[in-house]
């Protein structure tokens, strides 16, 4: 009777993931089969989990249909001992940058345990009483978005401890975009781990495989013994909305599309939408009154940003809201030209790199990876020659990375 209504319990979720995916995943041909993450393939990693205690990574993204990936393995049976959750916590309600603190999950009563508080990365205990660890969070695809690094540090866990990883894969919604320098590993930090460009092209599923192959977790004569469930229907040029929004700031597919290039503007001394309900698509301060009509304000918003940077003035400059992100598809470049643009028409460009002038904000260098950025654009150096500084690293991280490709 048990494995009957196991069986059923399977056929009932798996047409909620048909039906969900064919009104919310995004395929170029209409026919076109649905695109289906890892998660939604139960029959192909459920027998993976048969008899074994699961630990989870996981937060809001991490769905089969519209069912949290945890709420729906219990109702199968599954034994889940303990959730790893990541910045901005397992129900996704943490500000970006805020520690959050070991919990219990009042909705299933499975232990929380927070990698983004007091330490990064699972403890030998945290490990004891598991057999294999599923990671399924939705990535955007760029250097500087932490879940690779804390990917990384999962891997090295498992490799530690000698426990098996299970990644479920999602598409990346920049997938098709594989742009701008190799970080240079002296500006190795938290937003940056790993000698990749700011936007990488590859799916949690390929970095991970890439990460094993090229030697970069910490023991570097082991690898991770590593499952990837591969997205179904699906290759790195088609476009994918993504139906749950990945982290509080990038709640809209238009910030998810603009983010490789907005983001570098946490490297200036200019607000990038932080304050405001559409983060990474405006782009604005003060000084620049006069010189641009289009305005904003930002706030303290709960749960998004609470102290922004320019909190309360009103900022002038660009409104990318409506901007055709197309053209960044057709180019298949990072946009540097709007950086250019700003500091050049910043009244006091002593300020425009200066990290020193606000304590949330990264220094250039460690946005973009390299040292020499900075220079070229206050230098006026044109970004045709930007962009060829960046060779020949980018050439061979391409060529690099076709070793490790799941998808077409």
């Amino acid at each position: 009777m048990k494995k009957r209504n196991l069986f059923i319990a399977c056929i009932l979720l798996t047409v909620s993931i048909l039906s969900f995916n064919s009104s919310h995943a995004t395929t170029p041909d209409p026919a076109a089969k649905p695109i289906l993450t890892g998660a939604d393939q139960l029959d192909k990693y459920l027998p993976l989990l048969k008899g074994k205690r699961v630990a989870i990574m996981a937060n809001p993204t991490t769905i089969i249909g519209k069912t949290h990936l945890v709420d729906s393995l219990q109702k199968l049976g599954v034994k889940i001992v303990k959730v790893f959750g990541p910045e901005h916590g397992f129900r996704g309600n943490a500000s970006a940058g805020v520690h959050v603190a070991d919990e219990t999950d009042p909705a299933s009563g499975i232990p929380l345990v927070s990698l983004y508080g007091k330490k990064n990365k699972p403890s030998k205990e945290d490990m004891a009483d598991i057999d294999i660890l599923i990671y399924d969070l939705q990535d955007v695809g760029v250097r500087f978005y932490t879940n690779i690094n804390a990917l990384s540090r999962l891997m090295d866990a498992c490799v530690e401890n000698d426990k098996e990883m299970l990644i479920l894969d999602r598409p990346n919604p920049n997938a098709y975009l594989v742009d701008g320098p190799i970080l240079d590993m002296k500006y190795k930090s938290g937003i940056g781990m790993f000698p990749i460009p700011m936007s990488h092209g590859l799916t949690v599923g390929e970095f991970a495989m890439m990460a094993n192959g090229e030697g970069w977790l910490l023991n570097k004569e082991k690898k991770c013994k590593l499952t990837v469930i591969p997205v179904a229907n699906y290759d790195h040029d088609m476009p994918y909305t993504l139906p749950v929004k990945p982290s509080p700031n990038l709640n809209t597919q238009q910030a998810i599309l603009l983010y490789p290039s907005t983001c570098m503007f946490e490297g200036t001394y200019l607000n990038h939408g932080r304050g405001t309900l559409f983060p990474f698509t405006v782009l604005g301060s003060p000084e620049l009154k006069g010189i641009y009509s289009f305005s904003y304000t930002p706030t303290s918003i709960k749960g998004m940003s609470e102290t922004p940077l320019f909190m309360n003035q009103e900022c002038f400059g660009l409104d990318l809201r409506n901007y055709d992100v197309e053209k960044l598809r057709k180019s298949k470049q990072i946009n540097i030209s709007w950086i250019i643009e700003l500091y050049n028409a910043h009244p006091y460009k002593e300020k425009f790199f200066d990290g020193k002038l606000s304590k949330e904000m990264n220094s250039i260098e460690i946005q973009i990876g390299v040292g020499e950025f900075r220079q070229q654009v206050m230098n006026g150096v044109s970004e045709a020659e930007i962009r060829k500084s960046w060779e020949p690293g980018l050439s061979q991280y391409k060529e690099m990375r076709k070793k490790y490709l799941l998808y077409p």
